[in-house]
């Protein structure tokens, strides 16, 4: 097949030759031959692979369209890996299946990074669209970049040196040009200036930018390969790569070129901003490089290993500066992020270039930078004086100095908010209310991100954090109340206390914690939250919602600590929010609420139910004492309720709480046993009937048999006809059809399957009812 579609096309390009349709489905086709067939096919000696690889290259290359090549390179990522599969799972056939392949892999590696450069392919690369974002929030340009990539990365996992000998150089020769920029500056009036003008050169000088930056994004994405098992042996390629890649970023830096005119303004600038940002973020994909690099000459603490983050922090602190163009910005502050979380060398902080940027942001007269580069910012500040230091034991970490300078930065970064007053939202405020918000805005952005960014560390790392945001906390809480009106700024505050209370809630304390609830639940009141809900849109709900959060974080503590808010916990459900939301067609906020029921009743089960082991020896079952019994009924009796709403994520997610909640034996307890049970099943049963949630009908089935084998004696004499009996647009003959065809099996398959049945032909008899014409005598 493959070979006649080369000839029929005559090598001229298959456009015209073939039609679209064809081309398409051969693909699949193809598609479909490698991914199931090619593993049983291989081995077959007489099947010619080497010459099947040879016709699928030439089919691959030669697609007409762009969607055609994308699905052919998905053919050979599967070749690739299957390949790498193999190889995996035969160590000893590792060389025989390379030296088979090799000389494919090469030329596909080689044409697949020809393709991706304007100087092989400019005119097809100047059809692809790079603006319109697709459903993936990508260009089609960067998707055809990605994918080819990806088609890179799997060949050099499988021969990383060829791999590297054919695209370093590529590298290196659009590097060159890049470099030798320099010579052609020249100082103009307004600054300096590009004296490259020639529409002609101006043209190469754009194809060869736009290549680099692709060949950068290629480099940074084979970082992966030379770290762990291969660090030693792949050590000399990786520092070739870092080494290039620190001196490209230091020397945009230096000389400025994102800020230099050029004769193609609009063409050429961008080109030289998107070089610039691309190099720093190819160094960032190797931060676990160079943090390996440390955790190696630690003891040393060679020159080049410092020499190396030294230039890189010279390259990054120029460009973190409002003056710089976004883009360029954020690809600084992620490359920073990077040195100071995964790399973390002890020298970082002593630095000049970190100290500087320390510097600038603490500086009160420094203009901010915008939002997304100042929380990032902040964030490597801080993790640069909290996380502990790799290979350094705990005495040598500086903890005390690293409190102090950790302290003075949140306090340098808060010092506005922590000047504000709860008097700020009144009528004779001294401060406008926007800028009393902006200033909110800013400083709960970049603590609620140093937060939720140490949250997963080590208990002394959090100690100090808390110990320096501590006044900020309190400032909080203070100024809660005074906004609780304003629900962009209430919405705020919730996000940084709900990120506390997940990662530093035992250095709060318990006082603090308790005052904090308790300040939520005298501030949500029943007026309140109807106010949020009804009046203020989705803010309002957000608002709302984070409570809920909160609360959910606060019910599942272990210990007694926090027992005594359950019973005000319980009553704000539901006595506050839930009658306002259950009259509400809108699925907002009752995803929360049923959490946070669920984890209420999960984690707080003996709340409910006293149990003990000479109780449950002495009677066979457990039947524990009961207590808070009408809560408990009022509780699973609004989860009941859900069943008969129209929201599919809500009946999945209350269906798939109760079944948990089976594990504590939810169905055997006696209160749900004798009172609940049935109307339980009963419920579900409509829902089947009435086909609300038809995509949920095994999950539904399964339910109802856990409900019923509880008492399946109680079900087939008792509920079944009760069931039948209440049915309507049927009449007794066929319900007792219905009944006697449920058969009484108690197994989980034969159950479900006559349930299924008989939800099937109850909707079949009403269905003949109805279309039977009025008088109708039925027999």
């Amino acid at each position: 097949k493959l070979r006649g579609a080369w000839k029929q096309k005559g090598g001229n390009g298959m456009k015209g030759c073939l039609s679209c349709s064809y081309i398409e489905k051969f693909t699949d086709f193809l598609r479909l031959f490698v991914s199931v067939h090619l593993r049983r096919i291989e081995s077959y000696s007489q099947f010619p692979v080497v010459e099947f690889l040879t016709l699928l290259f030439k089919y691959t290359f030669h697609q007409p369209t762009h969607e055609g090549y994308f699905s052919c390179l998905d053919i050979w990522t599967l070749f690739l890996d299957y390949l790498t599969s193999k190889i995996k799972s035969r160590l000893g056939d590792k060389e025989a299946v390379l030296n088979r392949y090799e000389d494919a892999l090469v030329l596909l590696l080689t044409e697949v990074l020809n393709r991706i450069q304007f100087r092989y392919n400019q005119a097809q690369l100047e059809e692809l669209d790079d603006e319109t974002l697709d459903d993936d929030q990508q260009t089609e340009w960067q998707r055809y970049l990605r994918q080819s990539l990806e088609v890179v990365a799997k060949v050099m996992e499988l021969l990383p040196t060829h791999a590297f000998s054919t695209l370093f150089p590529v590298l290196q020769d659009n590097l060159e040009v890049y470099l030798g920029l320099q010579q052609f500056i020249v100082t103009s009036g307004s600054g300096h200036r590009l004296n490259i003008t020639a529409e002609n050169d101006c043209r190469r000088l754009h194809c060869s930018l736009r290549d680099l930056s692709s060949l950068l994004q290629a480099v940074g994405r084979l970082a992966e390969y030379f770290i762990g098992d291969v660090f030693a042996a792949r050590f000399s390629d990786a520092l070739t790569v870092v080494e290039r890649l620190v001196k490209v970023t230091l020397y945009g830096s230096q000389i400025k070129l994102y800020n230099i005119e050029t004769a193609v303004p609009s063409v050429l600038k961008p080109d030289l901003i998107d070089v610039h940002a691309q190099s720093l973020a190819a160094l960032q994909a190797y931060s676990h490089w160079l943090a390996q690099y440390y955790s190696e000459v630690h003891r040393q603490n060679t020159q080049q290993f410092v020499s190396l983050v030294s230039t890189t922090m010279d390259a990054i602190t120029p460009l973190i500066s409002t003056k710089v163009q976004d883009k360029l910005l954020l690809s600084a502050c992620h490359l920073l992020v990077s040195l100071a979380t995964t790399v973390r060398p002890v020298f970082l902080i002593s630095i000049p270039a970190v100290q500087k940027v320390f510097n600038r942001i603490t500086d009160a007269s420094a203009q901010r930078l915008v939002d997304k580069a100042q929380v990032l910012v902040c964030r490597a500040l801080s993790n640069i004086l909290l996380l502990p230091w790799p290979n350094l034991p705990e005495n040598e970490q500086q903890w005390p100095m690293r409190s102090i300078n950790h302290a003075s930065l949140i306090s340098a970064l808060s010092r506005d908010y922590r000047n504000l007053k709860p008097s700020a939202v009144a009528p004779h405020r001294k401060v406008p209310l926007d800028d009393t918000k902006v200033i909110i805005h800013q400083t709960l952005s970049v603590l609620e991100d140093i937060v939720e960014n140490i949250s997963g560390e080590s208990t002394k790392s959090r100690q100090i954090c808390y110990q320096s945001l501590q006044e900020s906390v309190q400032v909080s809480l203070a100024l809660f109340p005074a906004f609780i009106h304003q629900s962009d700024v209430t919405d705020e505050m919730l996000s940084f206390f709900l990120t506390l209370f997940r990662g530093l809630r035992v250095q709060m304390g318990v006082p603090f914690t308790e005052q904090i609830i308790q300040t939520f639940l005298n501030m949500f009141t029943r007026e309140q939250l109807a106010e949020s809900i009804l009046h203020e849109g989705s803010t309002g709900c957000r608002v709302v919602e984070k409570f809920l959060k909160i609360l959910q974080v606060v019910v599942q503590e272990p210990g007694q600590v926090f027992k005594p808010f359950l019973p005000s916990i319980i009553s704000l459900c539901m006595e506050q929010v839930y009658p306002i939301i259950a009259e509400r067609p809108s699925p907002d906020v009752k995803a929360e609420l049923f959490e946070l029921l669920f984890r209420m009743l999960h984690h707080n089960w003996r709340y409910f139910f006293k149990s003990t082991v000479l109780a449950s020896v002495q009677r066979g079952i457990a039947e524990e004492q009961m207590e808070n019994e009408p809560q408990f009924s009022a509780i699973m009796q609004t989860f009941g309720l859900t069943f008969h709403l129209p929201h599919f994520h809500i009946f999945l997610q209350n269906l798939f709480y109760l079944e948990t909640l089976t594990k504590q034996k939810l169905y055997l307890k006696k209160i749900f046993r004798t009172t609940m049970l049935f109307q339980f099943v009963n419920v579900l049963l409509q829902v089947l009937v009435h086909k609300s949630h038809d995509l949920l009908q095994e999950e539904i089935g399964i339910a109802i048999y856990n409900m019923a084998s509880v008492d399946f004696d109680g079900f087939f004499a008792a509920f079944l006809p009760e069931f039948l009996t209440s049915c309507d647009g049927v009449d007794a003959n066929q319900k007792n059809v219905l009944g006697r065809n449920f058969k009484m099996d108690r197994d989980l398959p034969s159950f479900t399957q006559n349930v299924h049945r008989l939800v099937n032909d109850l909707r079949y008899y009403r269905l003949c009812n109805d279309s039977l014409p009025p008088g109708t005598v039925k027999l």
